[in-house]
């Protein structure tokens, strides 16, 4: 952290008792075909929470909607995780929590669930240490991307919009960019879950050259097209370096995503699978494309015509401590 981030350092948990924030975090899609690791774009879902600062003897935690029954409701949440880390590195005592959760973000499906509760804690950090700590975009994403491991989930979670994420030895970066108006997002969501890590286990160690260097044109091709050039879309969702290695894990997304594509619809894996995410050039694709779905689909698949979030995660004051 630099010093915009350590202007508080002998903070006092009983402050900030009293001061409660809301946050929203906007679900995301990374890879969206050939930028793996690298490219996320921002969907209008969403994850929101209301994390006040008390004097409780334990946090209370509530968890309404996706999770709800499943999620742990003590200090190994992952919103309580993230809002720790953040606190750790500051250098302050964090106060216990009341934190209430309403979720939409679906869990285990390729749409960036757990990056949106990492980014959800950061967020939650920021505004409970408002007018004490402040912190960067530089700083709120390096702190998301030791807890995610790579920023091209927690990124677009972040800062909306369609963005690139890269590592320097200063830490990770990102460049936002706004996608076409007509750049109209399907996501086609599955009963069934699918294990980010398994999915990363599937990967090669290396790749043959001619696949690298199709991707690089292909990531190259897809910013223009995402955001200047609707049109090209399906050419520029070409993938040789991740989806076809973890197909074996997810057979029916596979073949879904050929269907869709042989009918000129440009689908890719979302994330890690095994959602869907077709990038369709104009709103009335969409229909067509859920109808390819429902005419090839052996099992039932939830259709979210999503658009694109452009304002990314914001947290705001509700109430502060008396004093």
């Amino acid at each position: 952290m630099t010093a915009a981030a350590t202007v508080a350092r002998a903070g006092d948990p009983t402050s900030l008792v009293g001061r409660t924030v809301h946050v929203k975090v906007p679900a995301t899609s990374a890879n969206l075909g050939p930028g793996f690791d690298t490219l996320g774009l921002a969907l209008a879902r969403y994850d929101e929470l209301e994390v006040s600062a008390t004097d409780a003897p334990r946090h209370e935690i509530e968890v309404h909607g996706v999770g709800e029954g499943q999620v742990p409701l003590d200090e190994s949440h992952l919103v309580v995780r993230a809002i720790a880390h953040a606190f750790a590195r500051v250098g302050v005592e964090m106060p216990r929590l009341r934190l209430v959760a309403h979720n939409s973000i679906p869990h285990g499906r390729g749409l960036g669930s757990s990056g949106a509760a990492i980014v959800a804690g950061v967020m939650a950090a920021k505004g409970l240490l408002d007018g004490i700590v402040e912190f960067t975009p530089d700083e709120l994403l390096e702190l998301a991307t030791e807890l995610e491991g790579h920023p091209d989930n927690v990124a677009p979670a972040l800062f909306g919009g369609l963005t690139i994420a890269w590592m320097t030895p200063e830490g990770p970066r990102h460049k936002k960019l706004i996608v076409h108006r007509g750049v109209s997002p399907l996501v086609l969501v599955p009963e069934h879950e699918m294990s980010t890590a398994l999915a990363r286990s599937l990967q090669p160690e290396s790749v043959p050259h001619s696949d690298a260097v199709f991707n690089v044109s292909r990531s190259a091709l897809l910013i223009a097209a995402l955001i200047q050039s609707p049109e090209l879309l399906l050419q520029a969702t070409e993938d040789k370096l991740h989806q076809h290695y973890r197909a074996q894990a997810m057979p029916e997304t596979d073949r879904l995503i050929r269907a869709l594509r042989e009918a000129k619809h440009p689908a890719v894996v979302s994330g890690a699978g095994p959602s869907i995410l077709v990038l369709a050039s104009d709103p009335s694709e969409r229909a067509d494309a859920v109808r390819v779905v429902e005419a090839s689909a052996d099992t039932a698949w939830q259709a979210l015509p999503l658009a694109v979030d452009f304002k990314g995660a914001t947290v705001t004051i509700v109430s502060e401590p008396e004093r």
